[in-house]
């Protein structure tokens, strides 16, 4: 097969890729084999990491699952007061698709938010009675008021989040992250994942494991998951009986024989296991150590309020995420469940609040007393907004809203960027934007080149085709960069 990338020298059988290893590729290359022609065959990304001087080190991404609603937190519209209970106008919704959960309704009313929003820190952000800690920070966030996505349910819209497509299959942002720039701490994965369910709603959308899986990337650059409740990684603890010294001839004795298998077929998930099984031994030794919150000063504990030493909670995992982000992990993401409020949103989202709030603020509270938020960049948002509209009866005191992909309210903080300010306008009905639109691959794109990434040339090559997580589009979001 003649691969017809310009930087293509040889000619290489389809039944020799398959048995073509790494290292004898690259032997052959010394022996007159064009290396260039090795990011073609073998999938290599293409162009040196970082591509410029990054201003992040590494990111949080407090993933908010279920979608949180806009116009309750952060998108005040005081208009809609006098719109209460008439019906969404055909003029904003411009037939607009909407989820079979609300298509039989036969009235759309809108449902103005029945919680008081007031302006905050010398940048004057207004936010909800819901948010009095986030309200203290205000002037190190960039809101985004104006992100929008293509897809109105859940699973494409959660699995568009983390890997830019809504069709599952493609590596994770931090599985990008992982495979384009590393790790700095050898004793950890470069890319972890911790979950939280909220109180607002139990029963909420369920997560999996491919919304941070390596998609086509090898293996080694997945997310590893802590669990909330013994091990944080399953048998990350030798049996009884077997100490470290026995583990690490065992393992040396399986590495040797996967070492064998690796040079006769060449396959490259062998030296990803065998990679993958080195850093468990590590984290043997690192990961205990990284969850033991004992040493943790009060004030620090006080900070992310009283959950924080209840294992699996939303507070816990932002502590932990700080500890994760000063060891040097590149890629940290939470996800908490429990935002996905079609009924009796006021008291669910009261109790999702008092799940996020405190932990949030904390966390950027304490990673900027440490210095860590200068190189530490923060995402906090779901995969949609809400509805204006109810979904359900509305009364005074309760209403629920629909999934709402046109416009909807994210925050960043942290390394580059710009704190205090407030990106992008939505109508009266916060349904349609009316300035500064901000789509999904922007944010991405922007997240990879504040770690330093040209979105453009972070690649891979698969199934005949150059890859890369912002797909065929992208734009840095350049008025919150400072």
């Amino acid at each position: 097969m003649q691969d017809s990338s310009p930087h293509s020298f040889v000619s290489i059988p389809l039944s020799s890729l398959a048995s073509l290893s790494r290292r004898t590729f690259l032997q052959r290359s010394a022996a007159g084999i064009g290396l260039a022609a090795l990011h073609s065959l073998v999938g290599e990304s293409r162009g040196a990491l970082p591509n410029h001087t990054p201003r992040a080190k590494r990111v949080i991404y407090l993933f908010q699952s279920g979608a949180p609603s806009q116009m309750d937190l952060f998108d005040y519209k005081p208009r809609l007061q006098k719109f209460r209970a008439q019906e969404l106008p055909d003029s904003i919704r411009m037939g607009q698709r909407i989820t079979t959960m609300t298509s039989g309704q036969k009235s759309f009313p809108v449902a103005p938010s029945i919680f008081k929003f007031a302006q905050h820190g010398n940048s004057g952000a207004w936010l909800s009675e819901l948010l009095p800690h986030t309200a203290e920070i205000v002037d190190d966030l960039a809101f985004i008021k104006t992100m929008h996505t293509e897809a109105i349910n859940h699973d494409p819209a959660i699995t568009f989040f983390q890997t830019g497509s809504q069709i599952a299959g493609r590596p994770s942002i931090g599985s990008w992250m992982a495979y384009g720039l590393g790790s700095e701490n050898r004793d950890l994965p470069a890319y972890v994942v911790l979950t939280s369910k909220g109180t607002g709603r139990r029963d909420d959308q369920p997560l999996y494991d491919r919304l941070w899986g390596s998609g086509f990337l090898p293996t080694q650059h997945q997310g590893v998951k802590f669990r909330n409740a013994g091990d944080p990684v399953l048998y990350l603890s030798n049996p009884p009986g077997v100490d470290r010294e026995t583990t690490r001839e065992m393992l040396d004795d399986v590495n040797a024989l996967n070492r064998i298998q690796h040079e006769a077929v060449g396959d490259p998930e062998i030296a990803a296991r065998i990679a993958q099984y080195e850093m468990a031994f590590r984290m043997q030794a690192s990961v205990p150590e990284l969850t033991d919150i004992s040493k943790e000063p009060q004030p620090i504990l006080d900070l992310y309020g009283p959950e924080v030493r209840t294992p699996g909670t939303y507070a816990a995992t932002c502590l932990l995420a700080r500890r994760l982000a000063e060891r040097g992990v590149r890629f940290i993401q939470l996800f908490h469940m429990g935002w996905d409020h079609h009924a009796n949103l006021p008291k669910a989202l009261r109790g999702q609040c008092r799940d996020t709030d405190q932990p949030t603020a904390g966390l950027i509270a304490d990673l900027k007393q440490r210095g860590l938020l200068e190189d530490t960049l923060v995402v906090w948002g779901g995969e949609f907004g809400r509805t204006v509209y109810t979904q359900g009866t509305l009364t005074p005191e309760n209403y629920g809203r629909d999934h709402h992909p046109r416009c909807f309210t994210i925050w960043m903080a942290g390394a580059g960027v710009r704190g205090g300010v407030s990106l992008g306008e939505t109508d009266d009905y916060c349904y349609n934007i009316v300035r500064d639109p901000v789509h999904v691959h922007d944010l991405h794109a922007t997240i990879l080149h504040l770690m330093g990434v040209d979105h453009l040339k972070l690649t891979y090559k698969f199934q005949g085709r150059w890859f890369r997580l912002t797909d065929v589009a992208g734009n840095i979001i350049t008025p919150i960069i400072a």
